[in-house]
């Protein structure tokens, strides 16, 4: 998701209870404080001696450990006064990936991807996901991606007369 998605279903939900999922039926804490923003640039070389730069926001949350106890969960409004005021300080790109940087005692420290969202009663769901890491300069090192294979046929499969079975 980009920053401007994040920004823009921010507003359009201000009244909600703002809620993470970090993995499967997994949520931040209802103690957690949005504790950091980062305006990442990325300039890198790949294994194949290619080239590349992008922007990232990162959005770092932590869990209060005098809070533990908490069961309301911080306001889109409350989260969304606190990115705008980032953004004065130190304009975003609009158009670069959202991160979610966070971990827990179970959970190791990672940077995660705003995979989806979800509307739930009276509270706002962003679905956070991991990118596996892959070779980018695939074609190059020639590394063959896995792809499933298809057999190009009339005869019909899985009969004694085919011929896939």
């Amino acid at each position: 998701m980009k920053t401007q998605e994040l920004f823009n279903i921010l507003e359009q939900n201000k009244d909600k209870s703002l809620l993470f999922e970090y993995a499967p039926n997994l949520l931040v804490g209802a103690n957690y404080h949005i504790t950091e923003v980062k305006h990442l640039t990325i300039d890198s070389v790949d294994c194949g001696a290619q080239t590349d730069a992008w922007k990232e926001t990162i959005i770092q949350l932590w869990e209060s450990p005098k809070e533990l106890g908490k069961r309301d969960f911080m306001k889109v409004d409350k989260a969304l006064s606190i990115l705008e005021r980032v953004g004065s300080m130190k304009p975003y790109t609009l158009d670069s990936e959202v991160k979610i940087e966070y971990s827990n005692v179970t959970f190791h420290t990672a940077q995660q991807f705003v995979n989806d969202f979800e509307i739930k009663g009276n509270n706002l769901i962003f679905k956070l996901a991991i990118e596996k890491t892959s070779c980018k300069a695939n074609d190059i090192c020639g590394v063959i991606e896995e792809k499933e294979l298809v057999l190009e046929t009339n005869e019909p499969c899985c009969t004694p007369d085919g011929n896939c079975c």
